[in-house]
């Protein structure tokens, strides 16, 4: 194919692309921010963290050198708190071994924690237009349905051809533009289902239109079932209505963030609460609530016990005044539990 195609999809994009704040700068920095926050989550969702999040730490000083837990709070809801850690640590790199700025190369890019292959080529191609891909999911399916390409995107090896691929389609000197287009067009046409082909401004061109193809393509091999853990979670109130909440280590998952004490299946609850020197006074039933993550399913049950005694505290423990947990960064994974817990106190 000639590259009439990918003029014809720029020609759409100037025309029709969406207004979203993080288009109007090409700040690095600023791209780099909605791009962490826009993976795995939705436009709408991103827009008004991205606005708060850069009023808050409008450069990569201000996010270096801010408190982690502020960052947190920055990024709670938004979930997978990790891209928030990588995010400050890229941006104290970034001070570090690059003198504050941000290095045009996608390979450099690379070189900073939490930046991938992907969030390289969009701030690569973005914010200085030099030319490199940005192959993610949207992306492949755009390309196998463009080109009527059975191959499983599912496999790395599949990646790895599309990003071969996708840096010979980029027009000269509109690397970012173009790269933002292939974005777009995934995000509003080209659907993994019901994809909207009368709209498409490349289906003149497209193999999987003109064959019937669409909807089989592109082929993605299923997923493992995500691994199923049950917990039970407890809220202990002390005689002053505070309340126990530990902060789990840094570096695994929700790493740095604030719960509600978790017993895994099996563990005891009554032994739970004596190895801290504590008495159950009262207990009450918080109900249940069932949290995906990428590969795990948490399903708990909410229990609250007052307790009394003078008691030592968990590992990351602290008792927390009544309300004052709104200060923490909490996780949306126990939020139904926690607002629960608040009806309770009222």
């Amino acid at each position: 194919m000639e590259k009439t195609w990918q003029l014809a999809l720029l020609k759409w994009y100037r025309e029709n692309k969406r207004d979203l704040p993080w288009r109007r700068s090409r700040d690095p920095y600023a791209i780099w921010v909605s791009e962490i926050m826009l993976q795995q989550t939705r436009v709408d969702t991103v827009i008004p963290y991205y606005q708060r999040f850069l009023a808050l730490f409008p450069d990569m000083k201000a996010l270096a050198g801010a408190p982690i837990e502020k960052v947190y709070k920055a990024w709670e809801g938004l979930g997978y708190y990790s891209r928030a850690r990588n995010l400050q640590r890229g941006a104290q790199t970034v001070l570090e071994r690059f003198d504050g700025a941000m290095p045009r190369e996608a390979a450099l890019l690379q070189k900073i924690p939490g930046i991938g292959e992907y969030t390289a080529g969009a701030i690569s191609s973005i914010a200085f237009d030099q030319p490199a891909c940005a192959v993610d999911g949207n992306v492949m399916r755009v390309g196998a349905r463009l080109y009527g390409d059975g191959q499983d995107i599912a496999l790395p090896a599949t990646k790895k051809y599309w990003q071969k691929e996708a840096l010979g389609w980029i027009p000269q000197g509109q690397a970012g533009d173009f790269n933002q287009a292939l974005m777009e067009l995934g995000a509003l046409i080209c659907l993994p289902r019901g994809a909207k082909c009368a709209a498409c401004p490349v289906k003149e061109w497209c193999r999987a239109f003109e064959n019937g193809q669409v909807e089989a393509l592109p082929v993605k091999s299923a997923k493992a079932k995500p691994k199923v853990e049950r917990y039970r979670v407890l809220a202990l109130v002390d005689e002053k209505e505070r309340v126990l909440f530990c902060r789990r280590p840094e570096g695994g998952l929700l790493g740095g963030l604030w719960l509600l004490p978790m017993l895994a299946q099996g563990e005891d609850v009554e032994s739970y609460i004596a190895k801290l020197g504590l008495t159950a006074v009262e207990r009450l039933p918080l109900g249940k609530a069932r949290h995906v993550f990428t590969h795990l399913v948490w399903e708990m049950e909410g229990e609250l016990i007052r307790v009394c005694g003078g008691g030592s505290l968990p590992q990351g423990g602290a008792w927390v005044e009544k309300g004052g947990w709104q200060a923490l960064a909490l996780p949306g994974a126990q939020a139904k539990l926690v607002r629960a817990l608040e009806e309770e106190l009222c």
